[in-house]
């Protein structure tokens, strides 16, 4: 057997297409979407990610700002740039890129964010939302993989779902994402006694720790779909992630490749969240 790919960018590609649609259909009624990236600092992988976003927004006709700031700028003044954005009329989405310097605080910055604005899903309004099963904005990169699993057609209902990471960002809402949909959920993390144990009962994995090669071949139950949301570097340099790609494709039904799986698909889900944001105004 040789697991089937699921092409993060063709699906992409697709929802994208989807969105410059509704954009469209919006700015004929005089309302362009908006979102607003701030960047505090000159964190290298940050200004990557941020480039990407922005050109992710303007390729499909929205708004983007990119509000940058030195990483001498205050907490306080950070938090008054916030409260500015949440007023703007023109601005229906506020992201801020994470990590932020080590004399602000990240938690008071995310929860500034207006939740009508919160696109990326992290306000604990939002966290509060998705656990009641209530309107709001899902966290990007769990609900990039909900689309994927969505895509190939896959009923969770009654599934086995094992979600190996428990970060508040992909782990958590990724779990309660699919308890929604009637999975049973088994969460995995660093203090899991027997990882392997676990995820052989499993009929989707999700792999979502950072780590290379936590999830292996012989850790796999045959026909498994397998849904890899690590972005790690391997000794040449090259992206890989979470998952032993090589053997795991052996024995899975589904898997996501890295690159070109669940990355794509969190920028597209961002775009996503910043329409809808526009369009329950």
């Amino acid at each position: 057997m040789t697991a089937q790919k699921i092409d993060g960018n063709a699906l992409s590609q697709k929802l994208r297409a989807d969105v410059t649609t509704r954009t469209a259909t919006l700015k004929a009624k005089g309302i362009t979407p908006g979102l607003a990236v701030v960047l505090v600092g000159e964190n290298p992988a940050s200004q990557v990610y941020v480039r990407n976003k922005v050109k992710a927004c303007q390729d499909s006709g929205l708004h983007s700002v990119l509000d940058k700031h030195p990483d001498t700028l205050s907490e306080v003044a950070l938090l008054a740039r916030i409260d500015a954005l949440n007023h703007d009329a023109s601005i229906h989405g506020i992201l801020v890129q994470l990590p932020l310097p080590p004399h602000i605080d990240s938690q008071k910055v995310i929860e500034a964010i207006s939740p009508a604005k919160d696109v990326d899903g992290f306000h604990i309004a939002s966290a509060g939302a998705l656990m009641t099963g209530m309107p709001g904005f899902w966290p990007c990169t769990p609900y990039g993989c909900m689309k994927m699993l969505e895509s190939i057609g896959y009923n969770l209902k009654g599934k086995h779902a094992v979600v190996i990471g428990r970060s508040n960002i992909v782990g958590k809402p990724m779990a309660l994402m699919l308890l929604q949909k009637n999975a049973t959920v088994t969460i995995c993390h660093s203090a899991t006694p027997d990882l392997k144990a676990m995820t052989l009962q499993a009929d989707v994995i999700v792999a979502a720790v950072g780590k290379r090669n936590v999830l292996t071949a012989d850790m796999v139950k045959p026909g498994a779909v397998v849904i890899d949301v690590g972005m790690n570097r391997n000794e040449e340099g090259k992206l890989c992630g979470d998952v032993d790609f090589v053997g795991v494709e052996k024995v899975a039904g589904y898997i996501t490749p890295v690159p070109g799986g669940v990355g794509p698909m969190t920028i597209t889900m961002l775009l996503v969240n910043t329409l809808e944001a526009a369009e329950r105004v």
